[in-house]
C-alpha cells in the first residue's frame, strides 16, 4: 500500500447474475470513484483477508453485502475496530448500505432491521440543511434519486453523528461522522440496469411482501446525482 491508494473494504458479493458477468461492488465502485485497480485495492473483511495499517491509505470505501450486522459474524468487530482507529486518524471513510450500517454500529449506532420491511429501487432522497455545507454532499440537488436494496436501518444514529439526508421509509439516508467519514444508505455505485437487476432477482419474494414489482421496474432511473457522490469523495481523498 502506499499513500496514494483508496482502499475498498469489501463485506460480501452482490448478486450471482451479475458475479457471472464479471461484475461486483468493488467495480462499480472503482469506476464511479474514477481509478484504476491499482489505486484501490480490494480486502475482502467477511473473508477475513487483513486490512492494511490505516496510515498507509488517503481513504476507504466500505461496500454493501448480503449480510445482516445482526447476524454478528466477527468479522464486523474487527472491521469496527480498524473503523474507529480510521476516525481518530482522520483518514476518509464512506460507508455504503451495510458499509454506512457498519460505520454507525462502530460509532455507537444502533443497526437492525427495519419496522416497514425492505427498502428497494429508486426513490428520492431528500437532504437535511446540515447537507447545504457538508464537503461531501453540498452542492447536490436538496431532493435526487438514489437506488437503495436493504432490509436493515440505521434505527439510531450515532450520538456524534450529523444527519444528512433522508427517503420517505428510511429516516437515516445519509449521516457524517467528524469532518470525513460519512454513511450512506442508498448505493451511488448502482446503475439502472444493476438495479433492475436486483428486482428482477427478488421479485418472486417482493410480490410475496406485497411490492408493485412492475411500478418498481418503471420507476427506475439513471441517478446521476447520488452517483456523483463517489467521484466527490475521490476528490476528497486527494484524487
Amino acid at each position: 500500500m502506499n499513500k496514494t491508494t483508496v482502499l475498498i473494504m469489501k463485506t460480501g458479493e452482490t448478486l450471482t447474475p451479475l458475479r457471472a458477468q464479471g461484475e461486483d461492488f468493488e467495480n462499480w465502485i472503482r469506476s464511479g470513484l474514477g481509478l484504476e485497480t491499482e489505486e484501490t485495492p480490494t480486502v475482502s473483511v467477511h473473508l477475513g483477508e487483513q486490512l492494511p495499517p490505516v496510515s498507509t491509505l488517503t481513504g476507504v470505501v466500505i461496500t454493501g453485502s448480503p449480510a445482516m450486522l445482526t447476524d454478528g459474524a466477527a468479522w464486523n468487530m474487527v472491521a469496527a475496530h480498524w473503523l474507529q482507529d480510521a476516525l481518530a486518524l482522520g483518514l476518509p471513510v464512506l460507508g455504503i448500505c451495510y458499509g454506512h450500517q457498519l460505520l454507525a454500529h462502530a460509532c455507537g449506532g444502533h443497526v437492525d432491521y427495519h419496522p416497514e420491511g425492505r427498502e428497494i429501487g429508486t426513490v428520492p432522497v431528500t437532504l437535511t440543511e446540515a447537507a447545504s455545507g457538508d464537503a461531501l454532499l453540498g452542492g447536490l440537488p436538496s431532493r435526487f434519486h438514489a437506488h437503495t436494496t436493504h432490509s436493515q436501518s440505521v434505527l439510531r444514529l450515532p450520538d456524534s453523528a450529523v444527519l444528512l439526508g433522508a427517503s420517505a421509509h428510511d429516516a437515516h439516508q445519509a449521516f457524517r461522522i467528524g469532518e470525513r467519514a460519512w454513511g450512506v444508505q442508498f448505493h451511488p455505485e448502482f446503475t439502472a440496469r444493476i438495479m433492475r437487476t436486483y428486482v428482477q432477482v427478488r421479485q418472486a419474494v417482493l410480490r410475496e411482501e406485497g411490492y408493485d414489482v412492475d411500478t418498481l421496474l418503471r420507476n427506475v432511473v439513471e441517478t446521476p446525482a447520488a452517483s456523483a457522490v463517489l467521484r466527490r469523495f475521490a476528490a476528497l481523498c486527494g484524487r
